[in-house]
């Protein structure tokens, strides 16, 4: 087999940097790591804003538009992108295609302190309500509900006290939970905090995994497998989620070794972008999303000069 130039790239990068096997998975373990942003396109920019700050709490950290090449894109949160995990939304002007949210994302978490009122507001103003707030069986304590924003994006709604990472969860639908969750700890350093949790009757498992040691604390990663679902569309709405390192090299070296393991695959080499020099690396999962692994002293440098 004939390596592609690309591949080559890929090769020769992470070549310069190798680790031994053990060392660099030891390695990931030990990284400064934490959930930055996840992007996502989104119809209507100004629509989405004004729901995610009206009805969510969010705020918007930043908006640019770039007419040159049509589209204008805004980071909403609910504090600084230094320290807190954030939402990336981007509107194309004039699209040919129509956003498509698909099947294979599943939904976001928020967390709030009065999740009736929150869902009442949402009510109100002619949102849609998918599952109304209660627990997730008879005598939990555990109170949730879930919603959907203009573009058709779930979020779930999660009663919770005031937390670190308001922003708490993205979950994603995988088909071998089992392979999914030795994928992210391995390759990605995240721990599972919360053991799997088979959901029999609504025929589903899930796996909540991330960084630290509470997931009432952070913001995780869900994975959830769906009985006898064997497809998923994956649509032209979510994008990545990037996550912040001390270096992307041996991340990358990392990822490198897993996904001749476990399947995935390195998509861009590490290095500099070139126009504002922040260092990434990025690959695909065994499901195929995208992960972005950002210079974490980089990425302060490019905050500063927005």
């Amino acid at each position: 087999m004939v390596e592609t130039k690309h591949e080559q790239s890929i090769g020769s990068s992470i070549a310069a940097h190798t680790v031994p096997r053990e060392d660099g998975l030891e390695w990931v373990k030990k990284d400064s790591r934490r959930f930055l942003r996840a992007n996502i396109r989104v119809s209507d920019l100004d629509h989405t804003i004004k729901f995610y700050t009206e009805f969510f709490g969010m705020k918007v950290l930043s908006r640019k538009d770039f007419p040159e090449e049509k589209y204008s894109n805004a980071v909403v949160g609910f504090g600084p992108q230094e320290t807190n995990f954030v939402l990336g939304l981007t509107s194309y002007h004039n699209a040919m295609d129509n956003l498509d949210v698909g099947t294979a994302f599943d939904h976001f978490g928020i967390t709030t302190q009065d999740i009736y009122n929150t869902v009442e507001k949402i009510r109100a103003n002619g949102g849609v309500i998918t599952r109304e707030p209660r627990p997730l069986t008879e005598g939990g304590t555990s109170i949730f509900a879930f919603v959907k924003d203009p573009n058709g994006y779930s979020f779930e709604l999660i009663q919770r006290p005031p937390t670190p990472e308001p922003l708490c969860q993205i979950c994603i639908n995988v088909f071998d939970i089992d392979r999914s969750i030795e994928f992210y700890n391995k390759s990605l350093g995240m721990n599972l905090l919360h053991p799997k949790f088979n959901a029999t009757e609504q025929q589903y498992t899930i796996a909540m995994l991330g960084y630290g040691s509470n997931f009432t604390e952070t913001t995780i990663i869900e994975l959830k497998y769906n009985y006898n679902v064997t497809q998923c569309t994956r649509g032209n709405g979510y994008a990545q989620v990037a996550i912040g390192t001390n270096d992307v090299y041996k991340s990358a070296a990392a990822v490198e070794l897993v996904t001749k393991e476990l399947g995935g695959k390195l998509i861009r080499p590490p290095g500099p972008i070139p126009k504002t020099k922040t260092k990434i690396t990025a690959s695909l999962d065994t499901d195929g999303f995208q992960t972005v692994l950002v210079d974490n002293q980089d990425y302060l440098k490019e905050l500063k000069k927005q």
